[in-house]
């Protein structure tokens, strides 16, 4: 019996141990160009866009060519009162790193118009490794603020990985042309276990909380945008970034630094814009028709002025429910849930479940969208008597201690 006792302990301990540790990013590079300034940089006092020369001007940890500016940002705010890099015709920079292989990697950067010309899609770069690209584009519409920070995501398929960052010409309404601002670059990895973490044992949803996903957050004041992929219908050819979860529209992925958040430190916020959808998706499986399923989340406001009518659209298969909240935009939330049954699907069956939201919503001053947040995903078995979740592992040292009580 004493050994038994000394066991469930090193499993209670185990159980501990291992929710400490999930969610935790490993930074594996950092380049913010207010403190890693190019090698031999002549400036002087009315410098603002220092043309650079990859002979003599070296960017720590960084290779470029084509045309690229030092961006001394001043006493404007183009990068959030720091400086930057400017991709001009042809600019292109490049960063090399060792990965683990198979492990989730993200890079995370913010973007800024040279001018308010620029400020409406008229600002874009191309982020790319070897595999995958993708094109971010400044959208005016998304805060108020000068700049914006986006992520991107990508799997670590070799040892050694090198990423590419590379303007896009555009044209603004000015006939101006318009090249990009970048700045605090961040590159992170998470291991796949940490992915598959949940808020709760028997959970159908894995990273059901938002917790591992781009980062850090921390700097974010206007949290991070999340774009739809392009090419959804072939989902083994595209990263999440968000993973598992699937971006649907745009969505704003914000933490408890600096918004309101229902439960942890991060949660997604909806951000419809002219009906276009905002949401998340996720591909269930293990889900049959004998069973009565049970599915839950928490829907409420950032805590951004965001004041109005919210309604989440969810659908699991074919089913679909409106859940509908009025928001007074000072943080409050509320918990939600929906029994369903199907007899259409087996356990084999791959079955969509999606939360979007279609309605425009803007802050208080009208400046910036805004929209539902949700958080803490919850899918499983319905029993009748709805019990509070547990930690993956304390559910485990439950169950121990059962057996042993019982035995």
């Amino acid at each position: 019996m004493a050994l038994a006792i000394l066991f469930v302990k090193l499993l209670f301990l185990v159980a501990l141990t291992s929710s400490q540790v999930a969610s935790r990013p490993v930074i594996l590079g950092e380049q913010n160009f207010d403190w890693r300034s190019p090698t031999n940089l002549s400036v002087n006092e009315t410098s603002q866009f220092v043309l650079l020369d990859n002979k003599t001007n070296i960017i720590p940890g960084w290779s470029y060519q084509g045309t690229v500016w030092y961006v001394i940002a001043r006493k404007s705010s183009l990068t959030g009162d720091g400086n930057g890099l400017q991709l001009g015709p042809n600019g292109m920079i490049s960063y090399t790193f060792y990965c683990a292989v198979r492990q989730h990697y993200f890079i995370t950067f913010r973007l800024a118009p040279s001018s308010p010309y620029c400020a409406n899609n008229a600002t874009a770069v191309n982020v790319s490794d070897p595999r995958f690209s993708k094109v971010f584009f400044y959208k005016e519409s998304l805060g108020k603020e000068t700049w914006q920070t986006h992520a991107y995501a990508f799997w670590g398929y070799s040892y050694v990985i090198t990423l590419q960052i590379q303007s896009v010409t555009t044209i603004s309404h000015g006939n101006i042309a318009c090249w990009p601002i970048i700045d605090n670059l961040v590159v992170t990895g998470i291991h796949n276990a940490e992915i598959r973490e949940n808020n709760g044992d028997f959970n159908g949803f894995s990273n059901s909380g938002f917790e591992v996903g781009p980062g850090p957050l921390v700097q974010s004041s206007q949290g991070i945008f999340l774009e739809a992929e392009s090419n959804l219908n072939n989902l083994s050819s595209v990263q999440l970034a968000l993973y598992p979860w699937i971006v649907l529209g745009t969505v704003k992925y914000i933490n408890s630094n600096h918004y309101a958040v229902p439960e942890g430190r991060r949660a997604v916020e909806l951000i419809s814009a002219s009906g276009n959808p905002s949401g998340i998706a996720y591909n269930a499986t293990a889900i049959n028709g004998i069973r009565q399923y049970i599915l839950e989340f928490i829907m409420g406001d950032a805590g951004d002025s965001c004041v109005g009518d919210f309604t989440v659209v969810v659908q699991v298969g074919s089913m679909k429910w409106n859940f509908m909240r009025k928001s007074n935009g000072a943080g409050s939330s509320k918990k939600y849930s929906v029994k369903f049954q199907n007899w259409t699907y087996s356990t084999t069956d791959v079955v969509p479940i999606s939360f979007v939201s279609y309605t425009e919503t803007r802050t208080s001053d009208h400046q910036e969208l805004c929209g539902p947040v949700i958080d803490a995903m919850y899918l499983g078995i319905y029993s009748g008597l709805r019990s509070t979740r547990l930690p993956s592992g304390l559910a485990i040292f439950v169950l121990v201690v059962t057996f042993f009580f019982l035995a």
